[in-house]
């Protein structure tokens, strides 16, 4: 690249030396389909072109774009730009030139509130922490991406990347659940292009694995996509991989076609004359957009001319110049000398920190491991002593039988409170509590709460008040099951310190912008209060007051801790006004997005209904032989008939052969997983309602139940009115909404 500085003024060299000694820095985003010539428009065809191997297409596209970015001094769609120039020269393996414009969108960043912008500038990092090794701060960086953005193209590739580090890790379990979640993938802008590289990456872990049959089928799916879309790169690498594992295992003959199919595709397609076209594409891209920063500093000189005289400027900024580069060389040999001696030992002290760093990851992810499994070990017996309790108590026991019942069945309850509260605190702790962006109504789940709550409200001869505003909206976009907790965490507290009085919770509306809903909550009692002193750390771990207190009422310690922890994830703080003897106040403030495209058109109900479970005919999927005998026998007792499969495998098959009115399928199983066995059935019913029945641990993302597909989520132990709630809520509502439709 040659620049020519003859007939250029002194000071727009020097402005010229800047940018080539300081770079700017940048890259793009995403956005829905748009009209031609737009900057959208643009963006969709660098993305098509991108997958399908077109570069240099896809780089015009991008320059196209970032013309008209600058012709509308838009910034936003600048920084998109950059991003999406960085992440196309990510993928062309130029690092340097993909930093160049990453640094470009992190220097617009900083003078403006974008929060997308953020997230795909932070997605980037991850990216760029992976290809050096920095698996750890690669996922930290993607959870940092998560947290700032809710665009489902994002979160896909967030999540793709995420099984490709835990690839890395040999973490293969959690490899395997990223990328089967992405194969049922419902991306509007890369549908089939996330379906081929996922199934490309599972290819990849079942050889790791030596599980050939899996991996053949993988890749041979990966292929046949990506010829149908002209995946150029993903056919190269599915017959690259066929190719290595038909050659393991003997197969000679199919390995070497596979072989040839990849030289015909390099001939074809991925030539050498294309490499150098593309190449001198990207510098001569790269070039006109350096060109452009100058003639914005060009343009800035001539509006410093209007106003000044022209050789008294140039001689200020000469000397100046002088002045710089005299002191910048005296620094520059003091810094020398100093750096000589300094730097072995910060080479040390970073060894150090980066080894304290990984040990402290470790520790954790040591410490997350032990509580997954004891939680998942603590709640599968205790939900053999519920359950047995339940039906025992259905059976009219004696009086004496009964009471020691009961006090087995509190004992139960009391055990899986305190297993929920230390799990919950410590899911908080390793940032694994995610938050999710679904639709609900806020009125219906205080009355769960509420409802669920009743029969503790009755023990204590204490009454519930709901003091609810309907001017707040019916449909917010949220995550329900964070506020249910902070709602039963609440209302259980004031209920659990108040005998004989009234707990009242409070909802109004604050403010009502056009897409976003600020909501006041609060909920009193007349209860027994807390002194000023203890105000102070009441919302610290396992604080209860004082010991009399935790003797008298019993509890963890933790409700408020989980509140105030839950709440800082929705950007909201917790308050408190107590006065001893007179009773409590928690309150706080809250600000959740509103669905204004769904209308109410169905009537509100605040009570549980009653089913008619009569008929039934369900899938029990459990491979514990006691919790087997628990599950259909609670459901016996409602007149529903069950089969049960012992694993994932048998339950695929069962559905395929038989007619089920409702799957109740366990997480953890041996073989394929409960999750796992769901994606294949979804694969062939679509319909047929599946409520996750599971002892859920700290590694378990509600999420990712979810996009498996299943319908609900109930964790054992569970309480028998929740479990018979639940079954009739995704059997005969979902029945009867289909029927509406």
């Amino acid at each position: 690249m040659k620049i020519i500085f003859r007939h250029i003024k002194p000071l727009t060299i020097l402005l010229l030396m800047a940018v080539l000694l300081f770079p700017s820095m940048g890259h793009s985003q995403e956005m829905p389909t748009a009209e031609t010539n737009t900057i959208e428009y643009y963006f969709d065809q660098a993305r098509d072109y991108g997958n399908t191997n077109q570069t240099i297409l896809a780089l015009e596209s991008l320059n196209k774009a970032i013309t008209i970015a600058n012709e509308n001094k838009d910034t936003k769609s600048l920084i998109d730009c950059y991003h999406k120039f960085a992440l196309l020269y990510s993928k062309m393996n130029k690092d340097d030139t993909s930093k160049f414009y990453w640094e470009r969108a992190q220097s617009l960043l900083k003078d403006i509130a974008y929060p997308y912008g953020n997230a795909v500038h932070k997605y980037i990092e991850a990216i760029r922490s992976y290809r050096i090794g920095k698996n750890f701060l690669a996922k930290s960086k993607l959870y940092e991406a998560q947290k700032l953005n809710n665009d489902r193209n994002l979160l896909n590739h967030i999540l793709f990347l995420e099984g490709v580090i835990f690839m890395k890790l040999e973490k293969y379990d959690d490899a395997i659940k990223n990328f089967n979640s992405l194969l049922v993938n419902s991306d509007l802008y890369e549908k089939d292009y996330l379906t081929t590289i996922s199934y490309l990456k599972l290819a990849e872990v079942y050889h790791h694995t030596v599980q050939i049959e899996e991996s053949i089928k993988n890749a041979e799916s990966a292929l046949s996509l990506a010829k149908q879309h002209g995946f150029y790169e993903e056919m190269v690498e599915a017959n690259r991989l066929l190719s290595e594992v038909n050659r393991n295992i003997g197969n000679f003959q199919t390995a070497l076609s596979y072989t040839n199919d990849i030289v015909n595709i390099k001939d074809s397609v991925l030539t050498i004359e294309k490499v150098k076209a593309e190449e001198k594409t990207a510098e001569k891209i790269q070039f006109t957009i350096m060109n452009e920063e100058i003639k914005k500093q060009e343009a800035k000189i001539e509006d410093l001319n209007k106003s000044a005289n022209r050789s008294e400027i140039t001689a200020i900024l000469t000397s100046a110049f002088l002045t710089i580069i005299s002191l910048l060389a005296v620094s520059l040999y003091r810094n020398n000398q100093i750096k000589v001696k300094t730097n072995d030992l910060l080479q040390t002290k970073n060894r150090e920190l980066q080894a304290a760093t990984d040990a402290a990851v470790q520790a954790m992810e040591a410490k997350t491991n032990f509580l997954s499994t004891v939680s998942h070990e603590l709640r599968t017996p205790l939900y053999a002593v519920t359950g047995l309790t339940h039906l025992l108590l259905e059976e009219n026991p004696s009086p004496s039988q009964k009471e020691h019942l009961k006090s087995l069945k509190y004992s139960g309850d009391y055990l899986l409170n305190f297993i929920n509260d230390i799990l919950q605190i410590n899911k908080i702790d390793a940032q694994k509590s995610e938050a999710l962006k679904i639709d609900f109504n806020i009125q219906k789940i205080l009355w769960e709460v509420i409802n669920s709550l009743q029969q503790s409200a009755k023990e204590n001869n204490t009454v519930i008040k709901l003091d609810f505003d309907n001017n707040i909206p019916s449909h917010l976009l949220g995550d329900p099951l964070k506020l249910s907790q902070v709602f039963i965490n609440l209302i259980g507290n004031a209920i659990k310190f108040t005998r004989g009085g009234e707990v009242q919770v409070i909802g109004k509306l604050v403010k009502k912008e056009i897409d976003e809903a600020i909501l006041y909550f609060e909920v009193k009692d007349n209860g027994i209060g807390i002194t000023p002193d203890r105000q102070k750390t009441i919302f610290e771990s396992f604080e209860q007051g004082s010991v009399q207190i935790n003797r008298e009422y019993g509890g963890t310690g933790l409700g408020l801790t989980i509140v105030k922890s839950l709440l800082n994830q929705f950007g909201s703080k917790i308050h408190l006004k107590s006065e001893l003897g007179k009773g409590s106040s928690f309150f706080f403030e809250i600000a959740l997005k509103s669905n204004k495209d769904l209308n109410d058109d169905t009537p509100f109900e605040n009570v549980p209904r009653d089913y008619d479970f009569k008929g039934l005919h369900m899938l029990i999927v459990e491979d514990n032989k006691i919790n087997q005998v628990i599950t259909k026998k609670m459901l016996n007792k409602k007149e529903i008939s069950c089969d049960i499969a012992n694993n994932g495998m048998e339950a695929i098959d069962m559905v395929k052969n038989n007619y089920y009115d409702g799957i109740l399928m366990d997480i953890h199983m041996p073989g394929i997983s409960g999750d796992e066995a769901t994606i294949e059935i979804r694969k062939f019913n679509r319909l047929i309602p599946i409520i996750a029945l599971t002892a859920i641990s700290l590694d378990d993302s509600l999420e990712s139940f979810f996009a498996a597909g299943v319908n609900d989520v109930v964790t054992k132990p569970f309480r028998p009115e929740v479990f018979y709630q639940k079954i009739g809520e995704n059997i005969f509502d979902t029945k009867n909404n289909t029927s509406v439709s």
